[in-house]
């Protein structure tokens, strides 16, 4: 535990690659993503995820705009990336064979 309350309760990308999976259909901790506020690429592991709202969310690690939102409701998964300029996937020739 730290002396900040909030700082309990972030968590990095990692801690939602299930949701990911869940939201994109493939894993998705690897793949880099585009901070459409400061132009930052990280890959969606290293994102400042927060986990304990009604949905997920993933911040820029280096201006902590949020990037992506994730919600799971009784009609589906609901995915926002208006707050990232581009996630980008490898051709599925290129992925890894499961």
């Amino acid at each position: 535990m730290t002396d900040d309350p909030l700082q309990d309760l972030v968590l990095d990308g990692n801690a939602v690659a299930g949701s990911l999976v869940d939201a994109f259909g493939e894993e998705m901790t690897a793949t880099p993503g585009e901070c459409a506020s400061c132009g930052n690429v990280a890959p969606l592991a290293g994102l400042v995820a927060y986990t304990r709202g009604p949905g997920i969310v993933l911040r820029c690690p280096a201006c902590t705009a949020v990037m992506i939102r994730i919600a799971r409701t009784r009609q589906g998964i609901f995915v926002d990336v208006q707050g990232a300029r581009g996630v980008a996937m490898p051709p599925a020739a290129l992925r890894p064979i499961a």
